[in-house]
């Protein structure tokens, strides 16, 4: 990770031409404001499998969780590690979650949009799209997934969250909307509290810690290895083996279960669009560690 002027200029300029490609639409979308770039000739190459892409000569000693990992090659979701749906969350309006959207196909996890035929959707949703939730929590550990985003205006998600009566917090590995192309080269990383319990600070109102990069290539492009390093410290955040940004572990002490799921958000200016019912998101794998 680097400070280049250039390419920040570049960003600035990416910045401007967006802002005025969505005046007078009805978007509340927040202003550009990259806080670095990535230096993508830092991208590790992968020698193996069994270790996390950022640390391919195992240094932290790290164990593959099999039972819990998933490399998607089975005919459909193995329903014994997710749910093939959110249990919890119908989804965001005017997206709705659908089971019908999610599929295993050569060997790869896709989620798509309205493919729920006719059937009637609830109040206030006109779309649908996928997702599937982890039946294991975790607490601390490597997660990893190789995923291709949706080149449509949906917001494809890679995070990580539990809800629960004292706590709530999310981590949020991937979830990127370049699917716009005034997001193309964003690389966004949040954060989320919305409640803790009383003697661990006991927050009642959400806040977050949002920062945003620029990617140099278009991310909805090729296909991308997203990582994440939790640990009782600190949270760290990978793209292709690169380490992008480090946050200092304040509040994030919960079990949280891993999300795979494509939604509608009017902050990235993902609405849905008739004209773009074509996107996919593929995920090649998800895997996790422990630290051994």
């Amino acid at each position: 990770m680097i400070n280049n002027n250039k390419k920040l200029l570049l960003a600035c300029l990416v910045s401007l031409s967006s802002i005025v490609d969505i005046l007078g639409q009805d978007l509340t979308i927040p202003p550009k404001n990259y806080v670095d770039s990535v230096n993508i000739e830092n991208a590790i190459i992968r020698s193996n499998n069994t270790f996390p892409l950022s640390d391919q000569s195992n240094s932290k000693q790290w164990v593959l969780l099999k039972k819990y990992s998933d490399e998607f090659n089975e005919e459909k979701v193995n329903e014994k590690r997710w749910y093939p749906n959110n249990p919890k969350w119908k989804g965001r309006p005017p997206t709705y979650f659908h089971g019908s959207n999610v599929s295993l196909e050569n060997g790869e996890l896709v989620i798509r949009v309205n493919k729920h035929g006719n059937e009637k959707l609830p109040a206030n949703f006109t779309h649908t799209t996928g997702f599937i939730k982890s039946k294991q929590q975790f607490l601390y550990g490597y997660f990893e997934a190789e995923a291709k985003l949706m080149d449509a205006p949906w917001v494809s998600g890679f995070w990580m969250t539990n809800v629960s009566k004292d706590w709530w917090t999310e981590i949020d590995i991937c979830e990127n909307a370049p699917g716009l192309h005034y997001n193309r080269h964003d690389l966004n990383s949040n954060i989320h509290v919305f409640r803790t319990p009383k003697n661990k600070g006991n927050i009642k109102k959400h806040f977050s810690r949002t920062k945003k990069y620029y990617f140099p290539e278009e991310l909805q492009a090729d296909y991308h290895v997203w990582g994440l390093e939790w640990t009782p410290e600190f949270i760290r955040f990978y793209i292709d083996g690169i380490l992008f940004r480090e946050a200092k572990n304040t509040h994030w002490h919960q079990p949280l279960e891993v999300n795979f799921n494509c939604e509608s958000n009017k902050w990235f200016g993902a609405l849905p669009d008739d004209n773009r019912l074509n996107g996919e998101y593929h995920v090649k794998y998800f895997r996790a560690w422990k630290r051994k």
